[in-house]
């Protein structure tokens, strides 16, 4: 249907093109896009003034899913009077009539839009902006304008720069110089997001201004030595208040990291006292303990006394003695994965029957050595960082991390984590000898290793931090940040950001990928404000990129927690989330929109629960409602039925 509308301005046809939009927005009532064809098409082929009013009033009446989109409706109609104006004529009817409706339009943004959605849909005021260049560009009504623009300012708009820019270029264009000077004065002192650029507009309006006007008061000295002390003093009120963040920022990185380093100092303090006591029975055996990742590593049994020291450069028994981050492979290596000889500690089974007697008076010595007290912290969650989504068949994983790591920094230890059957899991651990490193490291997040994108994130302890999510996404409404579907897989980040940097300042752009790094065609786009987003879901909505019509709204995800079930309460039924997220519509006979008809002749229908003349039963009936089944219809009796009346 949308290539069948986008193609009317080819079509010739009146009548073949009016009643297909007809249809479309019969069925599909909700999708403001096709009302607004809708009146383009009556304008282009000459519909009556009466008839394109009426259209547009069944349009306010079908019910849009957001505020946005009687945005959108209304700038549609409102270029449909202003292109019947005569602009020549100092009055006419037609002028009147665009005056009068831009006046009705801020009204029903105000009152009815506002109150069902409880947002403007309108935050920038384009509808504002338009009505005052129309104003004093068209009608030479300068005077209008202004007071236009001072409503808009008095909506929120002040503090934004780019708003009193555009108030700027309006005066420049069709007022004077003091009126210039004015606003730009203004705009120095009220703008609160790029205080730096209009200063610097001020400044060289100034400059311009003074040599053209040697002669005139306006542009005297005095004009520049206020505007340089305007701009001064709010210059140095920006540095203070930037100061003052970046204080507050660091005293809050201060004090994490002395609750961090107070933390790490009671946990060990405690494991301290803990084998402290444990240390004053010597006799006895230790009980398992979960903050001994040696006991862990052998299932709570006891460990033996002592590794023989060769064996842990043949085997990796450093490796083996670390305790895992979620304590999920707290087990040892695989056998399959040593090379060289078993080490000496590990004796066969008729050597532990020998040596069960000698070796159990040196068992109580040897084990003092042999506690990991007596080792430094094998792990530091502060110097290291989690890798994830890597290929099972990575081959040599340690010795790849750890070169692609080292640019971050010096690199302490590689923990990469293996199966039972000594199959690398496609994630591990990766620990640097500075907690400095670690910032660098986390850049390399989404890197693509091997045909995948590696994942990169903080490491932290889930027993102690379960809420701890690093890939999560906001599920709420951000109206500072626009979604945009139908993207081109060759999309980039950098082409995406030079398409919305036109409107608006672009703070982070992410595409969405699959896990394996293949495009979704989807992205977020954050822009610094919700005005700035709001403008530009309404310019890049529908536009085209690469051959591809993109779509433009408000992020508004999905909640994730939504079960997937079946039947009513599933997402495809009534109930579901589905429904939850749609406005609810309501169903025709086949089951899509309430003016379709079903295609099932009247004579064949009959109510719920009623028996078929065939032998069958309805929705409503079961088995035990005849016990002896009909006579099947023939082919003629059910022509004999589609015939009757």
């Amino acid at each position: 249907m949308n290539s069948s509308v986008s193609q009317d301005r080819q079509l010739k046809i009146r009548d073949l093109v009016l009643s297909a939009h007809e249809r479309a927005v019969r069925n599909c009532p909700w999708t403001m896009g096709l009302w607004k064809s809708y009146l383009l098409a009556l304008e282009r082929h000459g519909a009556e003034h009466h008839t394109v009013t009426d259209v547009f009033e069944k349009a306010l009446d079908a019910g849009f899913i957001q505020a946005a989109d009687y945005v959108e409706i209304w700038q549609a109609y409102l270029d449909y009077l202003r292109r019947r104006v005569d602009f020549s004529k100092e009055s006419s009817k037609e002028l009147e009539e665009l005056r009068a409706a831009f006046s009705r339009a801020l009204d029903y943004m105000k009152q009815d839009v506002e109150e069902r959605f409880s947002e403007s849909g309108d935050p920038s005021c384009s509808i504002m902006q338009i009505w005052a260049k129309i104003e004093a560009h068209h009608c030479k009504n300068i005077q209008k304008a202004r007071e236009l623009w001072d409503s808009i300012m008095t909506k929120g708009n002040a503090k934004y720069a780019n708003m009193w820019l555009e108030y700027y270029n309006l005066e420049r264009s069709y007022g004077d110089a003091l009126h210039c000077r004015k606003a730009l004065h203004r705009a120095v002192q009220c703008s609160s997001d790029y205080p730096e650029h209009v200063c610097e507009v001020l400044l060289t309006f100034e400059r311009v201004e003074g040599e053209l006007n040697r002669g005139d008061p306006q542009g005297s000295l005095e004009d520049w030595d206020a505007a340089v002390q305007k701009t001064d003093t709010r210059l140095g009120r920006r540095q203070e208040q930037l100061a003052r963040a970046a204080e507050k920022e660091a005293n809050h990185a201060v004090q994490e990291e002395e609750k961090v380093e107070q933390r790490r100092k009671s946990k060990a303090d405690k494991k301290a006292q803990k084998k402290s006591q444990q240390g004053g029975r010597p006799g006895d055996k230790r009980k398992a303990e979960p903050a001994d990742d040696r006991q862990e590593a052998w299932g709570g049994e006891e460990r033996p006394p002592k590794r023989h020291k060769g064996a842990e450069g043949a085997d990796g028994g450093a490796e083996e003695d670390m305790e895992t981050e979620m304590g999920l492979f707290g087990r040892r290596t695989p056998a399959s994965r040593h090379k060289g000889p078993p080490p000496p500690g590990a004796k066969r089974p008729q050597q532990q029957a020998s040596a069960s007697t000698s070796a159990s008076a040196s068992a109580s010595a040897s084990s003092t050595k042999a506690k990991p007290e007596d080792k430094p912290e094998l792990r530091n969650d502060s110097n290291s960082v989690f890798i994830s989504n890597l290929a099972y068949a990575l081959a040599e994983p340690e010795q790849k991390l750890r070169a692609l790591f080292e640019r971050c920094g010096p690199v302490d230890q590689v923990r990469p984590v293996f199966s039972k059957a000594g199959a690398f899991k496609g994630y591990g651990y990766l620990q640097f000898e500075s907690k400095a490193s670690v910032p660098e490291a986390l850049k390399l997040d989404r890197q693509e290793v091997e045909g995948r994108p590696m994942f990169v994130s903080p490491c932290v302890d889930k027993n102690t931090n379960p809420d701890f999510k690093v890939f999560k996404y906001n599920s709420a409404l951000e109206k500072h940040k626009v979604f945009i579907s139908g993207l081109p897989f060759s999309c980039t980040k950098q082409q995406l950001e030079e398409l919305c940097k036109g409107h608006g300042t672009v703070k982070d752009v992410r595409l969405v990928t699959f896990r394996s790094g293949k495009p979704k065609g989807l992205a977020y786009v954050e822009f610094a404000d919700e005005a700035q987003a709001s403008h530009a879901v309404l310019k890049l909505d529908g536009t085209v990129m690469d051959d591809n019509q993109i779509s433009v709204s408000i992020s508004n995800p999905p909640r994730k927690n939504l079960k997937d079930q079946r039947g009513p309460g599933g997402p495809g039924g009534p109930g579901g989330p589905t429904a939850a997220l749609m406005p609810r519509q309501v169903y025709g006979s086949r089951g899509r929109g309430r003016t379709q008809v079903s295609l099932l002749p009247r004579s064949l229908q009959r109510p719920s629960g009623s028996k078929a003349a065939n032998g069958t039963a309805g929705a409503g009936g079961g088995d035990s409602e005849f016990k002896k089944p009909a006579k099947p219809l023939s082919n003629s009796d059910f022509a004999k039925m589609l015939l009757q009346k």
